[in-house]
C-alpha cells in the first residue's frame, strides 16, 4: 500500500460557491433522501493503523483512505484529482492578495460525532500541529531538531500567521506571510483533529490560550497526545476519543478482519446512501475470489495484470474499470549517516544496474500497453506536460541498463558483494516480483540482493530507516506542494533523509510561485537536481483497477492519493 502525501501538487484554482441545485451532484451520483440500511463491503489490502493521518508516522493511504468520510474538511480530491470544496463542511474564499489572505467559514451546524462544534479551535489546532514552529528541545538521531507536533508536511501552515478567531468561533480568517502556491489546499478532510479532545486528554484546558501565549509546556503535553494516543493497537479503537466530523463514523475492528463504519447520527449534511461500511482487509490475490463470491462489492487493488485478467475472467455478475492514477512507483536509499548509499558513487552503481524497463515491460505494460518509465516525480506520464517536464530534467540518460558500469564502480570503491537491503510492505506480489528482477540483474554487477519486505514496513521500517532501499508508492494528485516535505531536510515525508540546500531553495521558491508556467520551470529544477543526487529512483505511474458488482451504485474512480473511499458516502445497491 502507497504512502499519502500531505498535501500534494496543482493550479490554483478559486473554491467558492454552491453546490447543484439538479438532484444529481457533480459526479453524476443519486443522493438520497435518507440512510438506506443496507452494507456495502470493500476490500482493501492494508490494514488501518491511527485515527490521526497527519503524523509523519502514520501519513499513509492505510489511514488516510479509510477516514476519507470520517474527517471531513474544506475540500476534498475530486475524480480526476482536481481539489472540490466541500461545501456542506464549511466555505472559504480569497479575500486579499496581498498579503494573501483567506477566510474560511464552518458550516454553522457542524459538530463532532460527540455534539461538541466544530469551530476555532479546531483550526488554530491544525495549524499549530502542522507548522513544525514548536520544538522540543530534544535532537533525532541525525542532529536535528525535533518538533513538538509530528506532521509529515508543513509546507502552507508554516507560512501562515495563526488563524485569527476566538474560542467559539464558526469563521477564521488566514493571513499568509508570503504567497502559497497551493492556498486552496489547506484544512482539507484529515487535517483538522478535534482540538475538545486533545484539551481533556492531554489536560491543556485551552489550546487556543496555549498557542497565543506560547505556553511551550502546555504545548508539549498536547503534542505527546497528538503524536501517539490515536495510534491503536489492532482491533482497538477508542471511540471516546476518536469523534467523527464526517458523514461515518468509526465503529468496530476486528484485528487483521475488518473495520467497521457507521453512518454518523451527528452529521448535518446529506445522509449517506448505506448506513453500514465495512472495509475487509483482504490480500490481494484473494480478492477476485471475493468479489465473484459476493463477499465484498468493490475493490480497487494496487496493479497486478494477473489479477487483472482473472477479474476480466469473471463474466457479467461484475463490472471492472481501468484508469491513470496519481502514483507513482519508487525506490529511495538510505542516506543516514551510516548508510553505504551516504556515497553517489554506490547510489550511481545501483542506479545502472536498476532494470526499469523490465520492471516496466513485465509487470506494468501486461494491465497498461502504454506504461513506460517515469523519470519525473512531479508530473505523470499521462499528464500532456510529461515530454517536455521529463526530456528537461534527464531524458533517457538512467533509462537503459549498464551492468558492466555498475560491476566496474563497486570494484574500484571495493564494494563488490555489498549487501542491499530492499525493503517492502508485504504482502505484495507484484513488489516481490520486482526485488526478483533486481537480484537478477544488479546481482550480475556484484550487489548482494536481500529481500527485506515485512508486514511491518509501514509502521515500523520506513519511518525509522530500517532499510537500504525502500520500496513503495507516492501517492498524490496533481498540485505542486505536496512533494515538498519528501525533499527537504527535515520534511516529515523524507524518509531517506536526503538533504540538498539548493533543492530546499528550489521547493521553497516553487511553493510561493503562483504562475503556473513559473512553476514548470522550478519544477525542472528541483527534478534536475534530484537526478544529479540519485537520492532516489521513480520507476512507473500507477495504473488503477476498479471491479464492483455489477448492481453496484455511485462507485466512482479516483486518480488522486482518496482512493474509492472519497465518495463512498453516496455508494449503494440496485435491486437486482
Amino acid at each position: 500500500m502507497s504512502t499519502v502525501l500531505a498535501v500534494a501538487a496543482a493550479s490554483a484554482v478559486v473554491l467558492t460557491g454552491c453546490t447543484s441545485g439538479s438532484d444529481k451532484d457533480e459526479e453524476g451520483a443519486k443522493p438520497s433522501a435518507s440512510t438506506q440500511p443496507i452494507t456495502i463491503t470493500y476490500a482493501y489490502e492494508q490494514e488501518f493503523q491511527a485515527y490521526n493521518p497527519n503524523t509523519a508516522d502514520q501519513n499513509a493511504s492505510l489511514n488516510a483512505v479509510p477516514l476519507q468520510q470520517v474527517l471531513r474538511g474544506f475540500w476534498y480530491y475530486g475524480p480526476d484529482g482536481s481539489v472540490q470544496p466541500d461545501t456542506e463542511f464549511g466555505t472559504y474564499e480569497k479575500v486579499s492578495d496581498n498579503p494573501l489572505t483567506v477566510k474560511y467559514t464552518f458550516n454553522q451546524k457542524a459538530v463532532w460525532s460527540d455534539g461538541e462544534p466544530i469551530d476555532c479551535d479546531d483550526a488554530v489546532l491544525g495549524w499549530a500541529a502542522n507548522n513544525g514552529k514548536y520544538k522540543t528541545g530534544k535532537k533525532d538521531s541525525e542532529g536535528n531538531d525535533i518538533a513538538v507536533f509530528s506532521s509529515a508536511g508543513t509546507v502552507g501552515y508554516e507560512d501562515a500567521d495563526k488563524p485569527q478567531c476566538a474560542d467559539g468561533e464558526k469563521t477564521f480568517t488566514l493571513v499568509y506571510t508570503k504567497p502559497f502556491a497551493d492556498w486552496v489546499a489547506l484544512f482539507g478532510g484529515g487535517s483538522m483533529m478535534p482540538a475538545h479532545i486533545v484539551e481533556k486528554e492531554s489536560g491543556v484546558p485551552d489550546i487556543i490560550a496555549a498557542v497565543d501565549g506560547d505556553d511551550q509546556a502546555a504545548l508539549k503535553k498536547a503534542g505527546e497526545f497528538y503524536n501517539t494516543a490515536w495510534v491503536y493497537k489492532k482491533g482497538e479503537l477508542k471511540p471516546e476519543i476518536s469523534p467523527s466530523s464526517g458523514t461515518y463514523q468509526l465503529s468496530a475492528w476486528q484485528a487483521g478482519q475488518s473495520l467497521t463504519l457507521k453512518a454518523n447520527p451527528k452529521w448535518w449534511g446529506t445522509p449517506p446512501n448505506a448506513e453500514t461500511i465495512v472495509i475487509r482487509f483482504i490480500k490481494q490475490d484473494q480478492q477476485a475470489q471475493a468479489l465473484q463470491n459476493g463477499e465484498i462489492q468493490a475493490m480497487d487493488p494496487q496493479p497486478n495484470a494477473e489479477l487483472l485478467k482473472q477479474l476480466e475472467g469473471i463474466g457479467d455478475s461484475i463490472k471492472v474499470t481501468t484508469g491513470d492514477q496519481f502514483t507513482y512507483e519508487h525506490l529511495d536509499f538510505n542516506l543516514r549517516n551510516n548508510s553505504p548509499f551516504k556515497d553517489r558513487d554506490l547510489r550511481e552503481a545501483f542506479t545502472k544496474c536498476l532494470p526499469r524497463q523490465q520492471i516496466v515491460d513485465n509487470l506494468i505494460k501486461p494491465q497498461n500497453p502504454k506504461a513506460q518509465i517515469q523519470n519525473s516525480r512531479y508530473v505523470f506520464t499521462f499528464q500532456s506536460n510529461y515530454k517536455k517536464v521529463a526530456d528537461a530534467i534527464v531524458g533517457t540518460k538512467h533509462d537503459a541498463l549498464d551492468v558492466e558500469g555498475a560491476k566496474s564502480i563497486l570494484e574500484s570503491k571495493g564494494k563488490a558483494g555489498m549487501t542491499v537491503r530492499i525493503a517492502y510492505q508485504t504482502p505484495n506480489p507484484r513488489r516481490t516480483s520486482q526485488v526478483d528482477l533486481i537480484r537478477d540483474s544488479c546481482g550480475q554487477a556484484g550487489f548482494k540482493i536481500v529481500d527485506a519486505g515485512s508486514e511491518s514496513f509501514f509502521a515500523d521500517g520506513l519511518f525509522n530507516g530500517k532499510f537500504d532501499i525502500a520500496m513503495f508508492a507516492w501517492a498524490g494528485s496533481p498540485l505542486v506542494t505536496g512533494s515538498s516535505s519528501t525533499y527537504t531536510t527535515n520534511g516529515g515525508n523524507n524518509f531517506g533523509k536526503y538533504t540538498s540546500p539548493t533543492v530546499d531553495d528550489l521547493i521553497s521558491k516553487l511553493n510561493a510561485e503562483l504562475n503556473k508556467d513559473k512553476q514548470e520551470e522550478l519544477i525542472i529544477q528541483v527534478e534536475k537536481a534530484l537526478w544529479e543526487d540519485l537520492a532516489t529512483i521513480p520507476v512507473y505511474a500507477f495504473p488503477g483497477i476498479l471491479a464492483t458488482v455489477s448492481n453496484g451504485e455511485n462507485f466512482v474512480y479516483n486518480a488522486s492519493q482518496a482512493g474509492l473511499m472519497w465518495n463512498s458516502n453516496k455508494w449503494g445497491l440496485a435491486a437486482k
